[in-house]
């Protein structure tokens, strides 16, 4: 049953877990019969363990846009903001496709961020979302005209980290 009244979400901060929320409203969203969309900016590396567990959710439809590399703030590849581009080009076919009840805009504030996409272009896409669509965005940096568009605004902050005593990133867990 497609929602009725879809809503923007934005999760924010500096903090770990603003993908691992949109995720788990995925999932549920899935688990209660919503189709979802999660569009990845930035995101090129196979390897992530999000991208084995939702292909087997049916539901679910995830797609990576961007170099497996780490892109350069100050001088982006024009490989990125080719990916930035593609990647917002195909969330808006699929929040209009009919086809979706929930966009997820994985680290667009990022790709915001790293200016590799224009911010009045994912205003436009706030703006063209159809009542019914609930869309989420997530990463760092949310500009304060997004977090102004959004209903429900999440800032994760950091009390404690495990790469604060150098733990490095763990499989399964952090990726």
């Amino acid at each position: 049953m497609p929602l009725k009244v879809g809503l923007i979400q934005v999760y924010t901060g500096e903090g770990k877990g603003k993908t691992t929320a949109a995720l788990g409203q995925a999932v549920r969203a899935a688990g209660q019969g919503l189709r979802v969309c999660i569009v990845q900016f930035m995101k090129g590396w196979p390897h992530y363990g999000e991208l084995p567990a939702l292909a087997a959710i049916p539901a679910i439809t995830i797609r990576q846009f961007g170099r497996a590399e780490f892109v350069n703030k100050a001088s982006p590849d024009p490989q990125d903001i080719r990916e930035a581009e593609e990647g917002l080009a195909y969330a808006r076919q699929a929040m209009l496709s009919g086809q979706y009840d929930i966009i997820v805009l994985d680290e667009v504030n990022m790709a915001l961020d790293f200016e590799l996409i224009p911010l009045a272009d994912v205003l436009r896409l706030c703006d063209e979302k159809p009542e019914h669509i609930e869309l989420i965005l997530t990463g760092r940096c949310a500009p304060p005209e997004i977090i102004r568009r959004a209903d429900l605004v999440t800032e994760m902050r950091s009390l404690k980290h495990p790469y604060d005593r150098g733990i490095q990133s763990r499989q399964g867990i952090e990726y």
